[in-house]
């Protein structure tokens, strides 16, 4: 499906979708809990049911209603031999250690880019436990045949923080202690703080030390919990962009003390000129003019197709850094920003960690490819604000991924699009 926006202006209320990024942890935990959890304010996404699937195959039993879901979870035990994460980065990387703290075969598979992400981490740990693995030209399929031991795990920390969250997760439940050393500084800080406090609501036990080490007590349990997921602020970002270029959306459903790494989108927003109110759940911008700044994306790089957005259109000179994972997201989110957005005439340099933005006033329309990444969609949909013409966005339901109903949101506060098959 392909969408046509007709440049226009956006005013109302958005309920933000829950927080992704919480609703895998509380979903993973609530399975390994011997007993039942209520987990609400669940969005069934594509990502998100990729977890779901893959936390039945481990012997949980989920029951989805409209909004939340019953789960009656137990010790990881295989009901299936394979996991399909579909095209989930979190799903995979969570997985795969959980998965092996039973020592039965398995395979991993996957679908478009994530077959091609990264899980030379995974990897090291096998060939240093000598446990037997297998994988065709891209890293999916993988099969596995070997169970996770305890003892000392050495992880970089300029990696993804989802190789870490899995580790934690899976190191309670192994018989014997376990430590993760992180050997470099380690980026993406809020996303652990997410894993270790998701797993402390649950009964886990983990000592930071300074996150340079982490702690883990062996033969842990597990303990039911209900859970209600906060909005999203990796999902806020693109709405808040769109205010700052001019619209007038009010987010609803926002925790102010959430620990999402993504909470960083305001201060983001701010350094670059503009204006935010943060009332009870409320969370709104304001438009300005922004200007050029420096942003680090060393903690937050779901936030940069939406930032690449704003800054296109900020006066003067934006220098995104420590932006490398931005390559291997679902797509390379540098190159594919950079060229989708210069077709609707911005000014952007890339280079290896990051870019270098020049504003300009207005965009063009022109003819986007969404490169299947459900964020370079939605950020797109937001630069029709500063468009003199419209603009139409290819492959438009890869928001599927994590907001399968952002075009009707879309519409409903007065966005103007027309579909194609």
């Amino acid at each position: 499906m392909n969408v046509i926006i007709k440049p226009g202006k956006l005013s109302g209320d958005v309920i933000i979708p829950p927080s992704k990024s919480l609703s895998h942890r509380a979903i993973i935990a609530a399975s390994l809990a011997k007993g039942k959890s209520i987990i609400s304010n669940v969005l069934y996404s594509k990502d998100i049911k990729a977890t779901i699937g893959a936390m039945r195959a481990c012997g949980a039993n989920i029951t989805e209603y409209k909004d939340h879901l019953e789960i009656i979870g137990s010790d990881v035990k295989r009901v299936d031999d394979v996991i399909d994460a579909n095209e989930s980065g979190s799903t995979i990387r969570f997985m795969i250690p959980i998965a092996l703290a039973v020592n039965e075969p398995i395979t991993f598979t996957g679908k478009n880019h994530l077959c091609k992400r990264p899980l030379d981490t995974f990897f090291e740990i096998f060939d240093n436990q000598g446990i037997e693995y297998s994988r065709g030209e891209d890293y999916l399929p993988l099969k596995v045949n070997g169970g996770l031991r305890p003892g000392q795990f050495n992880i970089r920390g300029d990696i993804s923080s989802q190789f870490i969250t899995g580790l934690l997760y899976a190191l309670p439940l192994l018989n014997g202690d376990s430590v993760i050393n992180i050997t470099t500084n380690l980026e993406s800080k809020g996303y652990v703080d997410l894993t270790l406090d998701m797993l402390k609501k649950f009964g886990i036990v983990i000592e930071n030390v300074d996150y340079k080490s982490f702690i883990i007590k062996g033969n842990q349990s597990y303990e039911p919990a209900d859970y209600t997921i906060e909005g999203d602020f990796s999902q806020s970002a693109f709405f808040l962009v769109a205010d700052t270029l001019g619209a007038d959306i009010t987010l609803h459903a926002m925790n102010k003390d959430s620990h999402q790494g993504d909470k960083k989108i305001i201060q983001d927003v701010l350094d670059l000129g503009g204006k935010i109110t943060f009332e009870d759940d409320k969370l709104k911008a304001y438009p300005v003019q922004t200007k050029g700044c420096v942003i680090d994306f060393a903690q937050s790089p779901d936030l940069g197709p939406a930032l690449t957005v704003l800054a296109a259109l900020s006066s003067g000179v934006t220098e995104f850094i420590n932006a490398a994972r931005l390559r291997i997201k679902e797509c390379d989110r540098i190159t594919c920003m950079k060229d989708e957005l210069a077709k609707l005439g911005a000014k952007i340099e890339e280079n290896p960690d990051g870019m270098i933005i020049t504003g300009v006033d207005k965009l063009t329309g022109g003819v986007i490819d969404s490169h299947n990444d459900h964020r370079v969609a939605m950020a797109i949909a937001m630069a029709s604000l500063k468009s003199t013409g419209d603009i139409k966005i290819i492959n438009a339901e890869c928001v599927s991924k994590s907001y399968p109903n952002f075009w009707e949101v879309f519409e409903s506060i007065g966005g103007n699009v027309t579909y194609e098959d």
